[in-house]
């Protein structure tokens, strides 16, 4: 469990406060005796294979002085006494040969955890920035490093949205602050000349609009809390009411609505669809080209449930499309064409969440040739029939 203030608790107390474990025997040390041990074992075990073959020689004189030129071997006793003294040696020797090289080699063989446990402590310290970018090695640690390199490249861009959404929602929330705060002190200076009902209907559309944006905010954060329910429903059935509701404001801005709504059976939370659906052709009727035309077609498509949303608009570059499902970001700036206000810059971040929470797949993408505008497409993965 994780306190607010960041805080791990496991076992009723916080883990930051327990006291570390001593720091026992390194990793390093125990291979370099692991290699030292089974290294000084395989000679014990050579040495006794020598000792079962000497068994099996003759005790009888091996030479004699006068043809090996000084002391030989007389017997087998004497060549197993010359072993034994011998062997004592060896094993030393092959314990010092392994404790030396175990150590070396398991230096070489461990030292890419070096590099990792570098690039953690890097990272611990609020710095993802750093990338391990182990070359040479096509091994479990190699792997490691990439899947680590990975994960501090996806913790940097979600921490990067993080500190901007919590910036633009700042400004987003202090901006019809500051402008109530304005007029209020332009009516305070000069009472006797404000007109006050055009006063009181600004303060109005600005309290209407900072209250539009905390609701869009909770909607938000709503979808980021929940649980994406799992019950049939169709693409196309919810694409044909939100089109039904959205046609008076189709015909006031002059744009065209065009279907192709083939069935596009699914399952997943039809509340939750319906408004991801809602706000794709919103936007595309709000953001587009007025005179213009606005598609919206379902179907299915290799086991997924696809709705594809087109409208005529700017021209945009796939870079800038991309974009378009960050929080705060608004592609025409804060007023549309006609003046109205563009909106909170939430439409798209709320679809691409509800995308997530159904597995689903959203791609913004922009459309070729001069009329410009957005083709916007959401896969949902569909059960087999």
């Amino acid at each position: 469990m994780t306190a607010v203030d960041g805080t791990d608790w496991r076992g009723g107390e916080p883990v930051s406060s327990r006291p570390r474990p001593r720091r026992g025997m390194s990793a390093r040390l125990r291979l370099a005796l692991s290699y030292a041990i089974f290294l000084v074992a395989a000679s014990v075990a050579v040495l006794l294979g020598v000792f079962v073959v000497l068994r099996y020689v003759p005790n009888v004189p091996i030479a004699d002085e006068r043809f090996i030129g000084g002391p030989g071997v007389s017997s087998r006793d004497e060549v197993v006494r010359t072993v034994l003294k011998m062997s004592a040696g060896v094993l030393g020797a092959m314990a010092v040969i392994g404790l030396a090289g175990g150590w070396m080699l398991a230096g070489w063989v461990l030292r890419p955890l070096e590099e990792i446990s570098a690039a953690a402590r890097i990272a611990a310290t609020g710095r993802l920035d750093h990338r391990i970018r182990m070359t040479g090695r096509a091994d479990e640690f190699g792997e490691l490093a990439d899947d680590i390199d990975h994960m501090l490249e996806r913790l940097h861009d979600a921490f990067g949205a993080q500190e901007r959404f919590a910036a633009n929602a700042s400004h987003e929330l202090r901006t019809p602050l500051s402008v109530t705060a304005a007029m209020l002190e332009v009516a305070r200076a000069d009472p006797e000349g404000e007109d006050v009902p055009r006063l009181l209907q600004r303060l109005q559309v600005t309290n209407g609009r900072a209250i539009g944006l905390t609701e869009a905010l909770l909607r938000l954060a709503d979808a980021n809390a929940v649980r994406a329910a799992s019950e049939p429903v169709d693409l196309a059935a919810i694409a044909r009411d939100v089109v039904t509701d959205h046609a008076p404001e189709a015909r006031r801005r002059e744009v065209v609505l065009e279907t192709d709504l083939a069935a596009a059976p699914t399952v997943g939370d039809e509340p939750l669809l319906s408004q991801a659906v809602a706000n794709l052709v919103q936007n595309a009727l709000r953001h587009g080209t007025a005179p213009g035309t606005v598609r919206v077609a379902t179907g299915r498509d290799a086991g997924a449930a696809t709705l594809r949303v087109e409208n005529d608009g700017p021209v945009f570059t796939r870079e800038a499309a991309a974009r378009l499902v960050e929080p705060f970001h608004r592609g025409a700036g804060r007023t549309t064409r006609d003046g109205d206000p563009s909106g909170y810059g939430l439409g798209l971040a709320l679809v691409a969440r509800i995308a997530q929470l159904h597995h689903a797949t959203l791609d913004v993408t922009p459309r070729p040739g001069p009329a410009g505008g957005l083709a916007v497409h959401l896969r949902v993965p569909a059960p087999a029939p």
